[in-house]
């Protein structure tokens, strides 16, 4: 790595102050904090936190996180395609390289068009680039139907980066959360592209090669929204993720690993993610003794595995910007998201899925709840104050 630092640090005058290359200084700065560790350190005046872990670092974790989810997005691709085709006998490499050919160029293009926007705004404002999108560029694609239109894709990148951050200020300043924005641009502008039946599972055939007879490119979800309970997958089998769905969201194993990861890195908030849980448990079960639905009859535990709940849970509901920032706050932030992504799952039969909604609902939400609760802890601090001073 030294020869590449020391190329750095040869090109770094053109792009400070007074070089030839100063307005693309935010460019430059991105890619050398993205390879180094900033050289920045904190002044000895005043009161600071200290941190070993920079922003970057910390995204470039979450990233990580992610990969478990990305990865096995890549495999169920191949066999929900083969599976399709009929084919029982196709190698793990067959389906994983076919998987991976379907999924990169979503990350490419998500990636590049985010990034893309990123710098013009940094070059326009004069300000750094915002390290938010190293992760909010990979869960675009992961929540995303694998045969959406990649310039459909790069369009509600956009949308998602302008709108959903640059117009409140950037990385920090936002109260949607970004890759969520970008989904549901798409299911209310392109509806047919993310909630029809033929676009979850990739069916492009060669010459000789023809769907199976009976097969359905819909959700587990959406086939228990129309009542086809034949078609719905046992627990388990939802739980291992092969079923068909957005590209990172159907595996619960996958989402659970990268969980782990961020708790243990700290950098999750395990108290949002338990609520959530409880919170879509408790609702799930109040329906089940009603059973007046299929999606009613579905036992508590076989929601939780359904869908993107547990990938909501665990990467959308605990974004740190969006969320609420007090720990009492973050219980009721996360169970609230719990009850009503199964409410809307249930009483929206036209869009089963109802986590998106539901995230994208509390995050506006999410500093009232901030609101009530620092007030009431002022209000116990007071009372306690002025029952010392009556002893």
């Amino acid at each position: 790595m030294k020869p590449l630092r020391n190329l750095i640090e040869k090109v770094r005058p053109n792009f400070e102050k007074g070089g030839k290359l100063e307005k693309f200084y935010p460019a430059f700065n991105a890619f050398e904090t993205f390879l180094f560790v900033p050289g920045d350190t904190t002044p000895p005046v005043g009161t600071h936190i200290r941190d070993a872990i920079d922003l970057k670092r910390t995204m470039i974790l979450v990233v990580i996180s992610l990969v478990p989810c990305l990865l096995f997005g890549m495999w169920n691709t191949g066999y929900q395609h083969y599976k399709a085709l009929g084919i029982t006998g196709a190698s793990f490499p067959d389906l994983f390289i076919f998987g991976a050919v379907k999924v990169l160029p979503l990350v490419i293009v998500t990636y590049a068009t985010g990034l893309t926007v990123e710098f013009i705004f940094a070059i326009i404002r004069k300000h750094k680039v915002n390290e938010g999108f190293l992760v909010t560029g990979m869960l675009i694609p992961l929540v995303m139907p694998v045969d959406v239109p990649l310039w459909m894709v790069a369009v509600a990148t956009v949308f998602a980066v302008i709108i959903g951050k640059e117009v409140f200020g950037g990385t920090g300043m936002n109260i949607l959360n970004p890759a969520l924005t970008a989904r549901v641009f798409i299911f209310f502008a392109y509806p047919t592209k993310i909630s029809g039946d033929k676009v979850w599972i990739n069916t492009d055939l060669k010459e000789g090669q023809h769907i199976v007879d009976g097969f359905s490119g819909a959700t587990p979800l959406g086939d228990a929204a129309a009542g086809a309970t034949d078609k719905i997958p046992g627990i388990w089998e939802s739980f291992i993720g092969i079923i068909p769905g957005s590209i990172g969201e159907t595996s619960a194993i996958a989402c659970l690993i990268g969980a782990a990861i961020l708790i243990y890195t700290g950098i999750g908030s395990w108290r949002i993610m338990l609520s959530v849980f409880i919170g879509g448990l408790l609702m799930a079960v109040i329906f089940n003794l009603s059973g007046a639905t299929t999606l009613m009859q579905l036992s508590p535990l076989h929601h939780i595995v359904l869908g993107g709940f547990v990938f909501g849970a665990i990467f959308m509901a605990t974004d740190p910007v969006t969320a609420a920032q007090t720990n009492t706050g973050k219980y009721i932030y996360g169970f609230l998201i719990g009850m009503f992504a199964i409410l809307l799952r249930v009483f929206n039969p036209a869009y089963p899925e109802g986590m998106m909604l539901a995230i994208l609902f509390m995050n506006v939400m999410a500093p009232l709840i901030d609101h009530y609760v620092v007030g009431a802890n002022l209000k116990r601090r007071a009372k306690r104050k002025k029952n010392q001073v009556y002893e």
